[in-house]
């Protein structure tokens, strides 16, 4: 009789990031993302940040990479950046409060949401879940992660994206309409957080088209940087 441990593929191993002591990987489990959540990036999206607040969505861990070069993506002919401060959990939990949301966290990162923007128009025209124009492969790269222990919880500080040589994107994370504590406390009453789970927190103003060949240089103060080339 075969083993009820056997599987019927060999398993795979979990994505991971390095953690910036140089000595360690932080396995992914899970990406959340963290829809419209600094009121400029709203408004140049067409929302009004008060009457619709910051929403929830995912996109799957293999599209988590690190530094190097990342493909652009087939099925899209307008593929926009969104530069990101990452929340990498350490503990989860259910309805966690916001007091103790912090507890939580082992680290943070920058990184980027990138997104086939003509497929999410054409899906939201239609009224269908625009999964699709979040989803790509290499479609979250995320820098080597920051502990706690190094820099603290940032609440504030810049956060930029240069293309080029050319900063596209710049803002602070003061900026952010739900705080590090609320996206953690209120993301917990939908889901059970788990350790490896990754945040990603919302972007600036500033989105826009990517080329084949840019250089991108992603940025958060205190935190280690993401260096990619698109190709």
């Amino acid at each position: 009789m075969t083993e009820t441990s056997s599987l019927a593929i060999p398993a795979f191993a979990a994505p991971t990031l390095p953690v910036a002591d140089g000595n360690t990987q932080f396995p992914v489990r899970r990406v959340f993302c963290v829809g419209r959540n600094y009121a400029a990036h709203a408004r140049e999206m067409g929302a009004d940040p008060q009457a619709e607040p910051p929403f929830f969505f995912m996109k799957p861990a293999t599209a988590v990479q690190h530094h190097g070069r990342i493909a652009y993506p087939t099925r899209t002919e307008d593929y926009h950046h969104e530069v990101e401060l990452v929340v990498a959990l350490s503990n989860g939990g259910r309805d966690i409060p916001v007091v103790a949301a912090l507890d939580r966290v082992f680290g943070y990162g920058v990184g980027l949401d990138l997104t086939r923007r003509d497929v999410q128009a054409a899906l939201k025209k239609s009224g269908k879940s625009w999964e699709m124009g979040k989803c790509a492969d290499q479609s979250a790269p995320v820098s080597a992660i920051t502990p706690v222990a190094t820099c603290g919880h940032p609440a504030s500080g810049a956060i930029r994206l240069t293309v080029n040589d050319r900063i596209v994107q710049q803002g602070d994370l003061a900026d952010m309409i739900l705080d590090v504590p609320h996206i953690i406390a209120e993301l917990s009453t939908w889901f059970e957080l788990m350790p490896g789970d990754l945040l990603f927190t919302g972007t600036p103003e500033g989105v826009g088209p990517l080329q084949r060949g840019d250089h991108l240089l992603a940025e958060v103060s205190g935190l280690a940087r993401l260096e990619l080339e698109l190709v």
